[in-house]
């Protein structure tokens, strides 16, 4: 099932159950009085927060989503049943905008709930309109319609680190290594055609797919996915040393994401220097120096060699650790 992290919606919630006229019926003392009941209440629509990123793929043939409608009053003066609720579990990390009246909401936490649409209310019962001048009324009110909306729901993943890079990078053997991840790997751009998340000791590292200049403009994949590292509190640079001009992909990379979100440059950086494999030790020397010059972590790594991989995760769990603190 493909990855989705954006979805449009309509929902409606349940309409009022009608109010009716009845009448109460005692021995020997036949329609003694008003005994209608009124209407139930339409049910609401809320959004609730799940562990689950993929969950709005099973939206995906599913568009239009209803509360319960209520039922009319009854006799005896006895009120309807309210309509059921209904309760729309999307991913932690979700927008959800309201595309009628511009009314954003947020999904933060697991188990976290927002009612987004109340439903209708119940019509009166003639018992409702008895007085000492009108003691048999015939008169009753239909319950009211539900609200209804459109909504627009944007994924952004909750994870403590991101990894951006060119496509190729090693952005996904590197989450692979770290993590319990099963990242797709080919030694071919765009392998990573949707975020991916691991887990790092309790600590969260999303792959996001390969950027290029202009991604924050549309280009290539990465721009669909650039609202996924928003909420990162570290930034993982992959650069690889396949690269001839390594500040120039890091300063494009940079750019497009300061371009995407102003707040992005404000973020702290790691620079991780991939695939030393294919660089001599003078390049790799002279590469680390360059980037040394920037004052951010700068890292050497392939995963052909564990004792770098093990020097990374460990600078990473410790870099996490003291954000939390």
């Amino acid at each position: 099932m493909a990855f989705i992290d954006e979805l449009k919606i309509y929902a409606e919630a349940g309409k009022g159950g009608n109010g009716v006229v009845r009448w109460r019926h005692e021995k020997a003392k036949e329609f003694s009085g008003a005994a209608g009941g009124n209407g139930g209440k339409g049910g609401d629509v809320y959004f609730r927060g799940v562990r689950d990123i993929g969950l709005l793929a099973s939206y995906a043939h599913k568009k239009v989503f209803n509360a319960g409608n209520a039922a009319e009053g009854e006799n005896w003066s006895r009120q309807g049943k309210d309509g059921a609720d209904l309760i729309i579990d999307i991913p932690i990390g979700s927008i959800i905008t309201n595309t009628r009246t511009d009314k954003q909401y947020r999904i933060d936490e697991p188990d976290q709930k927002v009612e987004v649409l109340k439903g209708g209310r119940g019509g009166l019962g003639n018992e409702h309109f008895k007085a000492s001048t009108n003691t048999s009324p015939t008169e009753s009110t239909p319950g009211k319609e539900g609200e209804t909306g459109e909504f627009l729901i944007e994924l952004e993943l909750v994870a403590d680190a991101g990894f951006a890079g060119l496509p190729n990078a090693g952005k996904s053997s590197l989450l692979n290594e770290l993590t319990n991840a099963k990242s797709k790997v080919a030694s071919y751009q765009f392998t990573t055609l949707e975020p991916a998340l691991g887990n790092m000791e309790g600590f969260i590292l999303a792959d996001i797919p390969g950027l290029i200049e202009g991604a924050s403009e549309g280009k290539g994949l990465g721009h669909k996915f650039l609202r996924h590292i928003r909420r990162t509190k570290l930034i993982l640079h992959c650069i690889s040393f396949e690269n001839e001009d390594a500040m120039d992909v890091y300063k494009t990379i940079r750019n497009e994401l300061e371009t995407f979100d102003p707040e992005l440059a404000k973020k702290d950086e790691i620079i991780i220097l991939t695939k030393t494999d294919v660089a001599t030790e003078k390049e790799i020397k002279k590469r680390i120096t360059q980037f040394k010059k920037l004052k951010k972590p700068v890292f050497t790594v392939t995963i052909l060699d564990d004792d770098s991989v093990k020097e990374l995760k460990d600078s990473l769990i410790k870099s996490l650790r003291k954000k939390e603190q």
